[in-house]
Formats: structure tokens, C-alpha cells, sequence
């Protein structure tokens, strides 16, 4: 299973594709939509830690043309579960593990039980 960054960064197609409308936009939790003075302002972090993030490959965060980072909801709420363990004592690196791990258990989770149900479609992905 992979963690969640490679299944949502990068650059994705439909965010810029033509008659993808502004509430659409809003509504889609990987859009990146927040700078990271804004995400680092929400989240109550410092820049730096958010680039620590990156380094630790917890997620991948999306370029503006200008090359400045941009997060998405989706990162945004990663971002404030590795917050929430560093500040309860757990090192940046391993936080950003066990938060991957988390999420991998979960897909799993989700998989087998929809696998147990019996319905006989593959698993639709997130």
C-alpha cells in the first residue's frame, strides 16, 4: 500500500482542466488552494515546519508557477495530526511514519470490508 502523499500530490490535471468551476474547486480537498504563510497561519506552525514535512515525505505539496509550495485541505489536516503528536512528545520523523501507518491501516480496513461484503467490485479508490 502506498502512503498518502504519493496518492495526492503532485500535480493533478482536473485542478486546471477547462470548465472545472470555482465550487469545484472549493469542494475538492486537494486543491491547492493555501500558501504556506496561510497554511503555516491556520495550522498555528511555523513555515519551517511545514518544510520539514515535505522533508520527511509526509505529502508533497503542490508549486505555483512561481514555484512557491501550496496545501491543500487534505494537507492541511496531515499536517495538523503530525502537529498534534510532536507536540504530545513524538519525534518529527517518527510521527510522520506512524501517520502514514495509520492511514495505510485504514485503506486496508476499508478494503477488507468491503471485500467481506461480498460485492464483488474491486475497490474504489479514494
Amino acid at each position: 500500500m502506498k502512503a498518502p502523499q504519493p496518492a495526492r500530490s503532485g500535480t493533478n490535471p482536473e485542478h486546471d482542466a477547462p470548465g472545472t468551476s470555482v465550487q469545484d474547486r472549493l469542494d475538492d480537498d486537494d486543491y491547492p488552494a493555501y500558501s504556506m504563510g496561510r497554511a503555516a497561519e491556520i495550522l498555528g506552525v511555523t513555515p519551517a515546519f511545514l518544510r520539514s514535512l515535505d522533508v520527511a515525505k509526509l505529502f508533497v505539496p503542490q508549486r505555483s508557477a512561481g514555484g512557491h509550495r501550496r496545501y491543500s485541505r487534505y494537507q492541511l489536516r496531515l499536517a495538523q495530526r503530525a502537529r498534534d503528536l510532536v507536540d504530545q512528545g513524538t519525534a518529527l520523523e517518527a510521527a510522520c511514519r506512524i501517520i502514514i501507518l495509520e492511514d495505510q491501516l485504514a485503506e486496508a480496513q476499508r478494503i477488507n470490508a468491503q471485500l467481506r461484503r461480498g460485492d464483488g467490485r474491486p475497490p474504489a479508490p479514494e
